[in-house]
């Protein structure tokens, strides 16, 4: 494509340039089976049916009590949902699957280490040891309904059993990422007021047994000195009846949970009946900048969401293995590893460690010998996968029948690899969009109904209505024209608000576009997601990544994503990002890093062709400054990659701390790498 076509975009749009791609059909043996397969489930839930289209999400579950109301938009934006109802989430994920499938399956719980066995809980010995755990929080910690608990803790089985525990109290989870730093949990529990926090004193990380029990004493001490006082510690052992921590524990606020649960043996909780608007979690999402926001979840809306989204965008059923490969410890995990797949009944897979360890057949093992039928990563992990072991999954008897991406727009050449390779041709795959604010999926395709195509999410899911803003707040309705992409109504999946702040929640999603602040009306409010977007005229959405990610160059904006996405079209390439250096009469130039695949040696060559493929696909206005090939990217332990540290070294700026990452090593060699050019 040539450089005529970017010269017609204006400053306030975004050039887009990645050519439509085909169209990829459910196979009629998927389709006969599916939870959804009536198109008119788009016009149940039109705007002409809300809000109250929603009900059928609702009554997926088990209520005390029916709604009063189903949307309260009294104090707009904060929208109650099921206003009235009362409801309980453990009750929902454990207790009603009792009478008919208590020897079923709940959590299959994989260590890293293959030596170890797998521990199969069914959803009988899942209900036990929330009860037993509950009763423990109750009665020992003195926690009660509208508390705060902090958990900071890696994956294991004993994570979805806290949550559980603390839904059925009413008690307020605020689950952190167990690779966060003391200093990130210390934070959470300042913002949440935590005075109880729950960990685990050690787990595997590539074939290490980590020491966890450190950050739990380190965050305690940071949060102290901010005022906030934690007196009880309660830490879960990796191996029950024996530390594996040399961190000592602190007498009279340090307990092993392990040693105090005998107490609890045998112990019945009943659930606490919640209303449907008071609040289930907070989950932490750090912004670029300022303090980590508390996305304030409320119980009822929520859980019928995740419910529903589950059923008819995973077409998860109760007879299904399914295996989200995130961290419980992101809303992804949440709502996809633990409230989702439980309140429908399904077998969740939990893995504790890294999915290359201890080689790149790891995952198709695992899914394999639980016969995993449905799959869901990241375009992080699948790259990941596709660099180290492109030609593994083949070696493998397992079948998927649907496979999800999500956490950052998926590259038409990674799909069509995901498609191929991993699920052999033989899987659909959803490609979703939404975020950690959102609750659940905003953009995908129903799978036995909207084809699938790659680089691209799909319309907006049944409920959901899209609309993408100009700069000005104009709708921009022509094709293939990117601006700020909002969501025009509420729906119950997304957050109540900021914890603790209500004015920084109005500002950030809703203000930009409100119509009138002073409205109670839904329709004043659009909900702005900080995301660009371009509509295809299918009414497929494509996500182009944040707005604070486009890089002006001479007054034309190009998305990150784009210039990555073409750079993966070279065969060689495993993984690229792009992030923007200051120049003096462009503004901003883009600079490029690639990591190859595995025996692929680097040459200027290879830097040329990359940068060719890029003006090729784009056009030169998006000709990288540089292309560095580097032997890593840096990533974080949940595998994302730093473009943050990447660009303080393009812009010879401070890399900040590394030490957290999951390779703090790569680093200094690539710092050489560019000091020396």
């Amino acid at each position: 494509m040539g450089d005529t076509n970017v010269l017609e975009t204006t400053e306030a749009q975004i050039a887009v340039h990645w050519q439509e791609e085909d169209y990829y059909y459910p196979s009629s043996k998927f389709i006969g089976q599916a939870n959804v397969t009536d198109p008119a489930i788009y016009e149940r839930f039109s705007l002409d049916n809300f809000p109250d289209c929603f009900i059928e999400f609702a009554e997926m579950l088990t209520w005390y009590k029916y709604w009063d109301e189903v949307l309260d938009t009294s104090d707009a934006p904060c929208w109650k949902w099921f206003k009235g109802g009362k409801i309980n989430a453990s009750y929902n994920c454990i207790d009603r699957h009792l009478k008919d499938n208590k020897n079923k399956t709940a959590i299959h719980f994989v260590p890293e280490l293959e030596e170890e066995r797998i521990d199969h809980i069914t959803y009988q010995e899942l209900y036990v040891r929330v009860n037993e755990f509950a009763a423990l929080l109750r009665d020992f910690a003195g926690l009660k309904r509208g508390d705060r608990v902090t958990i900071h803790m890696p994956m294991s089985a004993e994570l979805p059993i806290t949550m559980l525990a603390c839904a059925r109290l009413g008690v307020i989870h605020s689950v952190v990422f167990g690779g966060f730093s003391a200093s990130a949990c210390a934070d959470r529990i300042v913002d949440s007021n935590s005075r109880v926090l729950i960990s685990m004193d050690a787990y595997y990380r590539s074939g290490k047994l980590l020491n966890h029990k450190i950050n739990a004493d380190e965050a305690v001490e940071i949060a102290a000195k901010d005022g906030q006082v934690v007196d009880k510690v309660l830490v879960w052992q990796r191996y029950p009846g024996k530390s594996s921590t040399e961190t000592p524990m602190v007498e009279g606020r340090d307990y092993f949970v392990n040693d105090v649960l005998k107490k609890y043996y045998g112990a019945r909780v009943e659930p606490e009946q919640m209303l449907a608007e008071e609040p289930l979690f907070l989950m932490y999402t750090s912004g670029t900048t300022g303090k980590p926001k508390g996305a304030q979840h409320g119980t009822g809306g929520y859980l019928a969401y995740v419910t529903a989204m589950s059923k008819y965008i995973q077409d998860i059923h109760p007879t299904d293995v399914y295996w989200c490969m995130a961290d419980i410890g992101w809303i992804t995990g949440h709502s996809f590893i633990v409230y989702g797949p439980l309140a429908l009944c399904a077998s969740t897979v939990i893995y504790e460690g890294v999915p290359t360890y201890p080689d790149a057949g790891r995952s198709w093992r695992i899914s394999q010998d639980l016969d995993v039928n449905i799959f869901h990563t990241a375009p992080t992990a699948i790259r990941a996968l596709r660099k180290i072991g492109p030609d593994e999954p083949a070696k493998y008897k397992y079948h998927f029948k649907h496979m999800t991406t999500v956490g950052e727009p998926i590259e038409p050449a990674v799909w069509k690899w995901y498609e191929s390779a991993v699920g052999k041709g033989e899987a659909i795959i959803v490609d979703t969009w939404w975020q950690t604010e959102t609750g659940g999926f905003l953009c995908s395709t129903v799978p036995a109904i909207k084809p699938m195509k790659p680089g691209s999410a799909g319309p907006g899911v049944p409920g959901i209505h899209p609309i993408i803003f100009d700069e000005d707040g104009n709708e921009i309705t022509k094709p293939g024209i990117a601006g700020n992409i909002c969501i025009q109504n509420p729906w119950p999946g997304l957050m109540q608000t900021i914890w603790g702040d209500r004015g920084r929640f109005v500002k950030t999603y809703f203000e930009r576009y409100c119509k009138n602040p002073e409205s109670k009306d839904w329709r004043d409010w659009p909900y702005i997601a900080g995301d660009a977007a371009t509509r295809s005229a299918d009414g497929y959405y494509r996500i182009l990544g944040r707005i604070d990610d486009v890089i002006n160059v001479s007054g034309h904006r190009l998305g990150t994503k784009e210039i990555e996405s073409a750079a993966l079209v070279v065969p060689e390439v495993a993984e690229a990002a792009v992030v923007p250096v200051a120049h003096e009469i462009k503004g901003k130039e883009p600079d490029l890093y690639i990591a190859l695949k595995p025996g692929i040696q680097a040459t200027d060559a290879l830097a040329q062709k990359i940068s060719d493929a890029i003006c090729n696909q784009i056009g030169k206005i998006a000709k990288p400054r540089k292309v560095w090939i580097v032997p890593d990217m840096p990533k974080t332990r949940s595998g994302k990659i730093m473009r943050r540290v990447l660009g303080a070294i393009s812009n010879k700026g401070d890399v900040g701390n590394v030490m957290t990452l999951a390779n703090p090593e790569v680093v200094e060699t690539i710092k050489q790498l560019v000091e020396k050019s």
